[in-house]
This record gives C-alpha cells, sequence and structure tokens, in this order.
C-alpha cells in the first residue's frame, strides 16, 4: 500500500489542477456573454484630466489602452482643468475624435473644463457639467517676461547674434517692438481660429454664432448648456450611466480606473508649481496657453 500513496497524491493534484482551470474557463465564458472578454464583465473605464496641461502623454496612453480592452465599452474622460499648452491640449482633442468610431467617450466636468480642457472635450459623444462648472474660456494667450529693464539697472548685458529679425522675438533680455507685438498677434489669432473651428465642428455651432462668445470669457453649466458648450446637466455618476447606455451596458455600470503614482510632499507641494515656472521661463515663448 505505502508504494501507492504517491500516486493517489499526484492524481488529486491534477484533479485539483482540473477543477480550477474549467472554474476559470467557466467565469471567462460569463464575462464574454456580458461582452466583456477574458477580463470579466462589460465596464466603463475612467480617465482624469487634471490640472495643468502640459503634456498629453499619460492621459492618451490610458485612452488607448481602454479602447483596446475587449471589457471596456465605454470611456469617461473626467476633466476638472482650467487649460495649458496648445499643443498638449489638441493632441488630447485629436486622440478624442480619433477614438469617435471605436468607442463612446463622455466627457464629465468637475469644476472646470475651462481653455485648453474644453479644447480636448469638443470631440467626445457627450458633455456633461455641473450647474455651477466653469465651462468655456474661448480665448488664446501668449505671455512671457521681459527682464531687460532690470538688466540695465544690474549693468547686465547679453549679447545675440540672430539669422533674422525675428529669430529673437519674445527674447527677455530686451525691449519688446512692435514688429514683435504684430508678429506674435498672428500667431496668436491663428490659434484662436483653430479653436473657434473645432468648438464649431465639435459642438455643431454655426462659425459665426461661436464668434460671438469666443472672446475668453467662462460660463457656468447652466449658460453654456443654453448656448450648446455642453449637452447635459449632471454628476460624475450620471456621466457613468450615459456611458453605460451608448457602450450597450445593461444595468448600473461597474467602472475601471488606474491607480494613481504615489507622490511625494515635494511633488505635492511644488511639483506643477515647478511645472508651471518651467513652461514660463527661456529665450522664446514657447508656450502658448488656452
Amino acid at each position: 500500500m505505502p508504494p501507492n500513496k504517491p500516486k493517489s497524491t499526484n492524481r488529486w493534484i491534477w484533479i485539483s489542477i482540473g477543477v480550477i482551470l474549467i472554474l476559470f474557463i467557466f467565469f471567462r465564458l460569463i464575462g464574454f456573454g456580458n461582452g466583456g472578454g477574458w477580463f470579466g464583465g462589460a465596464k466603463v473605464g475612467i480617465v482624469r484630466l487634471e490640472g495643468l496641461i502640459l503634456s498629453s502623454e499619460s492621459v492618451n496612453e490610458q485612452l488607448t489602452k481602454y479602447s483596446e480592452r475587449p471589457d471596456i465599452k465605454a470611456i469617461v474622460l473626467r476633466i476638472n482643468s482650467g487649460g495649458g499648452v496648445v499643443g498638449a491640449s489638441q493632441e488630447i482633442y485629436e486622440k478624442v475624435k480619433s477614438l469617435k468610431d471605436e468607442i463612446p467617450v463622455i466627457v464629465s466636468v468637475d469644476n472646470a473644463a475651462a481653455s485648453g480642457a474644453y479644447y480636448a472635450a469638443l470631440e467626445s459623444e457627450k458633455i456633461v457639467a455641473n450647474r455651477g462648472s466653469i465651462v468655456g474660456s474661448i480665448g488664446v494667450i501668449l505671455d512671457y517676461p521681459v527682464v531687460s529693464e532690470l538688466f540695465d539697472k544690474l549693468g547686465l548685458h547679453v549679447e545675440t547674434i540672430i539669422s533674422g529679425k525675428l529669430k529673437d522675438a519674445g527674447s527677455p533680455t530686451r525691449p519688446v517692438t512692435d514688429a514683435d507685438r504684430a508678429y506674435f498677434q498672428t500667431v496668436v489669432d491663428d490659434t484662436h481660429q483653430q479653436f473657434i473651428s473645432a468648438v464649431s465642428t465639435g459642438r455643431n455651432i454655426p462659425l459665426e454664432q461661436v464668434k460671438k462668445f469666443a472672446d475668453g470669457r467662462v460660463f457656468t453649466g447652466n449658460q453654456a448648456l443654453e448656448i450648446g458648450l455642453i449637452d447635459t446637466i449632471g454628476t460624475f455618476e450620471d456621466a457613468i450611466t450615459i456611458a453605460g447606455i451608448a457602450g450597450g451596458i445593461k444595468g448600473k455600470p461597474e467602472t475601471v480606473e488606474a491607480r494613481k503614482k504615489r507622490k511625494s510632499i515635494f511633488d505635492l507641494l511644488f511639483g506643477e508649481f515647478k511645472q508651471s515656472i518651467r513652461s514660463r521661463i527661456g529665450v522664446q515663448p514657447a508656450y502658448i496657453w488656452q
């Protein structure tokens, strides 16, 4: 009898493994039945766009990841931002636009979706905001420091060799000229026109109508609804429900959200301030703000 004991033990190990595999396949099949594939039941993915927009990388990576997961049937882009740089805002806008035929993206406005943050929301399927949320600020601003007078008082001088008369336009080490102002105004005007066109197309509002309120002003959620800048008044939970319906999910949608990386005390206190200062100080006005 003792020599047979190992065989009996091995048999039970293989039986246990088989039962586990059967259960795993069973529950995965339930997931397929709910439209969730191998990840389980159908879900709504949550992506957050918060604070000053200086980069699109993190948000776009999350949007891409959720659009490729078979269990994610819709995405809620939760926005709480007063805007940021043009390029990053436009990249998020283009990413949301590219997902139109793949997965519904619903925007939920927390405290604010203004300027570049509103730009990023324009190609979503629906924009949901609270009554008191700040929305809009359809405008562009370019600013840079000028310290030439301070340098004169300190007796400092910066020698600059340029290949063209506007190559050093925006340099903080020399006075601003009329040519500089005229040059930068054309850049700001063109960028503003891009914003206006995006609002007109994304919100289906005539171009001339958009121009009437595209002067940088902000609106409450109630006011934004009246002029067509948002689709409905609602909370974050309402936006999730709307996303679930758009994604064909039955009942209350389950949500999934990427874990936030832990930040040090230094990052929490000085991170965004440091990024803002870095972006604003330089030889050239590299950032146009929306």
